[in-house]
């Protein structure tokens, strides 16, 4: 199930075009600090773990407990807050489960700034990219006790990732139907480079 009440808030690096919202700039800020403190804290205890600490299970529930946080804060508050997104999972009477995917229409002036956006979209988009390194050098380093904590850290991130941007773009067909006409105006673009010659 899909709902889409989209001309929402502005995407990663998209203005907002609000100039009463920008000269406020942050409206949220212990939200936003929240959005990356989580996520950035994380990120830091498993780096520095194995230098501060040898004792693995004290820094595995650490950092499983500082990803949990991290989910829940951006999965209920500061997707709401900072880009008026949100997703959830419902079971109906019939035991079916049922993914709701929501972004709130800007009727209203005051409802997220460029700035927050900004701060969401990048600590959403660039926490993951670091587990997925995370995964990868853990594999290749044969330090296999840390591959549960790193995908954990993957998968509890990138389903944020996953449900914010379906909540962005819609559905998995207007996923599809952005992709296909990006890569239609890319060979546009390309064959008419082409014929115009050097």
């Amino acid at each position: 199930m899909l709902r889409q009440d989209s001309q929402d808030a502005p995407l990663f690096g998209e203005d907002d075009g609000n100039t009463l919202v920008r000269k406020s700039n942050i409206r949220h800020p212990v939200v936003s600090f929240f959005h990356l403190f989580f996520r950035t804290s994380a990120i830091l205890v498993y780096l520095l773990c194995d230098m501060f600490s040898s004792r693995f299970i004290a820094c595995m529930v650490t950092i499983i407990l500082l990803l949990s946080c991290d989910f829940w804060t951006v999965k209920n508050v500061s997707g709401r807050l900072l880009v008026g997104l949100r997703w959830w999972n419902q079971v109906d009477e019939d035991g079916k489960s049922h993914w709701v995917f929501e972004s709130r229409k800007t009727q209203s002036l005051n409802t997220t700034s460029g700035a927050e956006s900004r701060i969401f979209w990048l600590g959403l988009i660039v926490c993951p990219l670091f587990w997925i390194v995370f995964v990868f050098s853990t594999i290749f380093s044969l330090k296999i006790k840390w591959l549960a904590v790193v995908i954990m850290g993957l998968v509890l991130q990138g389903a944020n990732l996953y449900g914010y941007v379906r909540c962005k773009v819609g559905g998995k067909s207007n996923l599809r139907n952005m992709a296909k006409n990006y890569l239609t105006v890319e060979i546009f673009k390309r064959a008419m480079k082409k014929t115009e010659g050097p």
